[in-house]
C-alpha cells in the first residue's frame, strides 16, 4: 500500500518521539508498504523567528508570512527540520531523501486568497509524483517538508497538514495519518470523537468546536478523501506503535475521518 504520513509537534521536536515513529516507519518498509513522510516544524520555525525578533501571527491556524519570514521557513523547514528527520530514519534503517516541494517541481504553490492577506502563504495548485515514485522504485522514502515554489518563482509556505493531503491525492495514497501533539477531534462535550463523517466537519467549524491548528487539519482530511485517498486517521504520535494495526482494525486511538 502506498501511505503517507504527516510528523508535526513533538514527533519532530522530541528527539526519542522521533525515533520511536521512524522505527514505526521502517518496520512498514519492511513490510513492503511505499511510505512518504511530510513533516511540520511550526514551533522551531517560531523559535527561530523570535530569535531573529520577529513576532509570528497566525490567522486560522496559518502563519502570516512576510519575505523575511519566508526565507527563514526555508532554511528550517527544508534545511534543519528536514534534514533532522531524514537523520532520524536513518538511524532506524531507512533509506531517506530530504526533498521540499520545489525540488524537481514536484509541488506547485499559488498564493492562497481569502480574506486576509497572509503574504506568501501558498496552496498546493499541482502536483507531480514521479519523484516519489522513483524513490519508491529504489526502495527509499520521500521526506518532504512544506515549502513548494509558485510560478512566480517564489517560494511559499505551505501549512504541512495540506501539503500531506496534497501529496496524499498526488500519488493515489491507500492511507493518510496524521500524526499530532492531540488526541484526536473533540467535540462539545470534550470527548474524542473516534469515527468522524466529513460533512460533520462544517457544523464543528461553524459552531467553533475546533479552531487553530485543528482548522487546515480537518481541511485537509476532507479534501484527501474527497480526492479518492482510501483512509484518513488523525492519530496520537505519543501512540505512534498503533499506526501498524491501523490498516487491519479500526483503532481505538485518534480520530478516523470518513467519507460521507
Amino acid at each position: 500500500m502506498k501511505v503517507v504520513v504527516k510528523i508535526g509537534g513533538s514527533g519532530v521536536e522530541e528527539a526519542a518521539l522521533l525515533a520511536r515513529c521512524s522505527h514505526v516507519i521502517a518496520d512498514l518498509v519492511s513490510d513492503r508498504h511505499k511510505v512518504a513522510i511530510v513533516h511540520g516544524g511550526g514551533a522551531a520555525l517560531t523559535r527561530t523567528l523570535k530569535q531573529l525578533g520577529k513576532e509570528s501571527e497566525f490567522v486560522n491556524g496559518l502563519r502570516v508570512t512576510d519575505a523575511e519570514t519566508r526565507d527563514v521557513a526555508v532554511m528550517v523547514l527544508a534545511g534543519q527540520i528536514n534534514k533532522m528527520v531524514v537523520a532520524a530514519l536513518g538511524a532506524a534503517g531507512v533509506a531517506a531523501l530530504g526533498l521540499s516541494g520545489g525540488d524537481g517541481l514536484a509541488f506547485r504553490a499559488r498564493k492562497k486568497n481569502g480574506g486576509v492577506d497572509l503574504g506568501f502563504v501558498g496552496e498546493i495548485s499541482a502536483a507531480d509524483s514521479r519523484w516519489l515514485d522513483a524513490i519508491w522504485s529504489h526502495g527509499g522514502v520521500p521526506v518532504l517538508s512544506s515549502v513548494a515554489l509558485g510560478s512566480d518563482g517564489q517560494y511559499y509556505n505551505v501549512n504541512a497538514d495540506q501539503m500531506a493531503a496534497a501529496c496524499a491525492i498526488a500519488c493515489h495514497a491507500n492511507a493518510l495519518i496524521f500524526l499530532t501533539d492531540v488526541s484526536g477531534v473533540r467535540d462539545k462535550g470534550g470527548a474524542v470523537i473516534r469515527w468522524l463523517n466529513a460533512h460533520e466537519i462544517k457544523s464543528l467549524v461553524t459552531d467553533s468546536v475546533v479552531s487553530g491548528g485543528m482548522l487546515p487539519k480537518l481541511e485537509a482530511c476532507r479534501q484527501a478523501l474527497a480526492n479518492g485517498v482510501g483512509r484518513v486517521r488523525i492519530l496520537p504520535a505519543a501512540q505512534v506503535e498503533a499506526v501498524a494495526d491501523f490498516f487491519i482494525s479500526k483503532i481505538d486511538l485518534g480520530t478516523e475521518v470518513m467519507s460521507s
